[in-house]
C-alpha cells in the first residue's frame, strides 16, 4: 500500500503539473529581481574595491582596523553570550527543579513568573538591565566588563532562564514514571532523584532544544545596539559603516559572521545527538548481553 501524508492529500497529475509550473514562474520571478537588485548595485559601485577593499583586501590601509573592530566585537558577543547561557541554563534549571518539587498552590508564585518574562520582548529587558536598573541605583558599573555588559547579560537572562525552565520541565515530565519510582525504591530522597536520575536524562532528551535557545540567546545580544553603545558585533559594524560608508558591504560580512558562529553551534548539537545516540545503543546493547542467561547443566 503506497503512503499517504497525514497532512495532506497526494496530488493528481494535474495538481503537480500546476504545481510544476507555478514553481518554475516564482524561480523565473525571482531570477529577475535578483537580477534587477544586482544591475542596480553595480551601477552604484557597490561592487568596487573602495567599498569591498577594507574588508577583503589585507593591502587596503583600513583592512587592519577594520578586522581589529570585527574580531573584538565577536569577542564581546561571545562573552556577553556566554555568561547569559550559563546563567540561564542554571537558573532555569533551579525554576524547573522548584516548579516541579512544589505543590500546587507553592508553583503558582513561579508559573507567574516564568509566564511574564516569557510574555515581555527581549530587547524591552534588554532595555529594563541596561538603562533602569543603573538609573534606580543599582551597581552595575562596579562589576568587571562594564555596567552595560552586565545589563545585557540581565536582560538575555531575564527572558531565557524562564525558556531553559520549560525546556528542563519538558523534558524531565517526558521521562516515564518508573524512573522516579525506581530511583525512590532504592533509597534516594526526592531531591537525589532529580538531581542524579531525572535531570542527566532531560538533559540529554532535550540537548537539541538546548542548543536552539543558546542560538538564540547569541542572536540576541545584537539588541543592546538600539539601547546603548557595548562594542559587540552588530554595535562595530554600524561604527565602521559610519566610517567608511559602506553599509552593505560590512553588513554582509556580519551577516556571515553569525551565520558562521551559529552554524558551528549547530554543528555541536548534531554531534553531541549522534554521541547521545552512540552511547545510548552502546549502553543498550551491553544490557542485553548482560541480561542474557545461558541455557545447558553448570559443572
Amino acid at each position: 500500500m503506497s503512503q499517504q501524508s497525514v497532512l495532506y492529500d497526494a496530488q493528481g497529475p494535474r495538481a503537480q503539473r500546476r504545481t510544476r509550473i507555478g514553481t518554475v514562474v516564482a524561480l523565473l520571478v525571482l531570477a529577475v529581481l535578483a537580477f534587477v537588485v544586482v544591475r542596480r548595485l553595480v551601477e552604484q559601485g557597490e561592487f568596487t574595491m573602495e567599498k569591498w577593499g577594507p574588508l577583503i583586501n589585507p593591502g587596503n590601509e583600513a583592512f587592519d582596523a577594520v578586522w581589529r573592530l570585527l574580531l573584538e566585537g565577536v569577542v564581546n558577543t561571545l562573552k556577553a553570550a556566554a555568561i547569559a547561557m550559563t546563567l540561564s541554563i542554571v537558573l532555569g534549571t533551579l525554576i524547573a527543579v522548584a516548579r516541579l518539587s512544589l505543590g500546587r498552590t507553592g508553583r503558582i508564585p513561579l508559573i507567574g513568573l516564568v509566564e511574564v518574562f516569557r510574555g515581555l520582548p527581549v530587547v524591552v529587558l534588554v532595555y529594563f538591565g541596561v538603562r533602569v536598573l543603573p538609573d534606580v541605583g543599582v551597581p552595575l558599573d562596579e562589576l568587571p566588563g562594564g555596567a552595560v555588559l552586565w545589563g545585557l547579560v540581565i536582560g538575555l537572562t531575564a527572558y531565557n532562564m524562564v525558556i531553559f525552565a520549560e525546556v528542563v520541565r519538558a523534558g524531565v515530565e517526558s521521562l516515564p514514571r518508573g524512573q522516579r519510582e525506581a530511583a525512590l525504591a532504592t533509597g534516594l530522597t526526592n531531591g537525589q532523584a532529580m538531581r542524579l536520575v531525572l535531570l542527566p536524562q532531560a538533559f540529554r532528551v532535550m540537548l537539541p532544544a538546548i542548543i536552539s535557545q543558546l542560538v538564540v540567546v547569541l542572536k540576541d545580544t545584537s539588541l543592546v545596539t538600539f539601547v546603548a553603545n557595548f562594542d559587540e558585533l552588530l554595535s562595530q559594524g554600524e561604527s565602521i559603516r559610519r566610517n567608511l560608508d559602506n553599509p552593505i558591504q560590512t553588513f554582509i560580512v556580519i551577516a556571515l559572521m553569525y551565520i558562521a558562529i551559529n552554524y558551528a553551534l549547530g554543528r555541536l548539537a548534531q554531534y553531541l545527538e549522534r554521541r547521545q545516540s552512540r552511547t545510548a545503543g552502546e549502553a543498550g546493547t551491553a544490557a542485553d548481553e548482560d541480561s542474557r542467561v545461558p541455557v545447558g547443566g553448570g559443572a
